[in-house]
């Protein structure tokens, strides 16, 4: 879904080595280059291994090397706890629902 200069993207399900490479091709083709902000909803994800960090994490770079914005929202309690873990809350904004990202990143 698009709102403007902003791409909301959805993660469903499992992400992990079977399938972060679908995940990371159907995101950078989501990705248009006068995309102003990325927001990606985890809500409906239910588990997320290091495979599928490491393409969150590859996107927030991107965006960032184009002077783009990038946040996730919508962790449930287990996907929060990895990425406070791994450290991803730290580099990553993580915002609570998909309507406060939208705020956030047009801040």
């Amino acid at each position: 879904m698009r709102e403007g200069g902003t791409l909301v993207a959805k993660a469903d399900g499992r992400v992990d080595g079977a399938n972060a490479r679908e995940f990371q091709e159907d995101l950078v083709t989501a990705i248009e280059a006068d995309d102003q902000a990325v927001i990606l909803d985890l809500e409906n994800l239910s588990y997320i291994s290091s495979a599928g960090l490491r393409v969150i994490l590859m996107t927030a770079r991107k965006m960032r090397e184009q002077g783009s914005k990038f946040a996730v929202c919508s962790l449930s309690a287990s996907i929060r706890e990895v990425f406070e873990i791994s450290g991803f809350d730290k580099i990553i904004s993580i915002q609570n629902s998909q309507a406060e990202a939208v705020a956030a990143l047009n801040d």
